[in-house]
């Protein structure tokens, strides 16, 4: 074979090689009860977008994530949240509990309530909107059962599916 037929195969196979290289999955944990029915509803209706950042592939069931590196990452099938005091917003009809624990790096975690399972985004708000990712989000996760709704939402708490305040 000349150098110039062979050379043609190498440079296909290390484009190939060169563009897997840059697709690896995000390595995540699955939730408890990441393998139910609820969540593959959930997982297969996943936007292509989130907060601006294209969707990426994962090695778990029941999760999502967004963005090169990750800036969101969607697990379905966590704890269903007891009643808490914690800040409630609701974005298209789903209820969503913050928490503001790692604020301080620009990292939040929300997760539905009122939603069985549950699921649980975390949102690196220095790369991605957090109120983008619950909109961008309702539509997918509205189709998990609901069992509760947050009584401390108030009208400035409410969001419609532009993340503008409804009311």
């Amino acid at each position: 074979m000349s150098p110039r037929r062979l050379a043609c195969p190498l440079a296909a196979l290390s484009a190939v090689l060169l563009l897997s290289g840059c697709s690896a999955p995000v390595a995540l944990e699955p939730a408890a009860d990441a393998t139910s029915t609820e969540c593959a509803e959930v997982s297969v209706r996943l936007p292509d977008v989130v907060a601006g950042q294209p969707e990426r592939e994962t090695n778990a069931q029941g999760t999502g994530a967004w963005g090169t590196p990750a800036a969101v990452i969607l697990h379905c099938g966590v704890e269903v949240p007891g009643p808490t005091t914690d800040l409630c917003v609701s974005v298209s009809g789903v209820d969503w509990i913050i928490d503001e624990s790692q604020a301080a790096d620009d990292v939040y975690t929300l997760t539905t309530y009122g939603r069985d399972p549950a699921v649980e985004i975390t949102v690196d708000q220095s790369r991605a909107s957090g109120t983008s990712a619950v909109v961008d989000l309702a539509e997918s996760v509205s189709y998990l059962p609901k069992v509760g709704e947050c009584t401390n939402v108030s009208e400035t708490d409410t969001l419609d599916t532009t993340g503008t305040p409804e009311g």
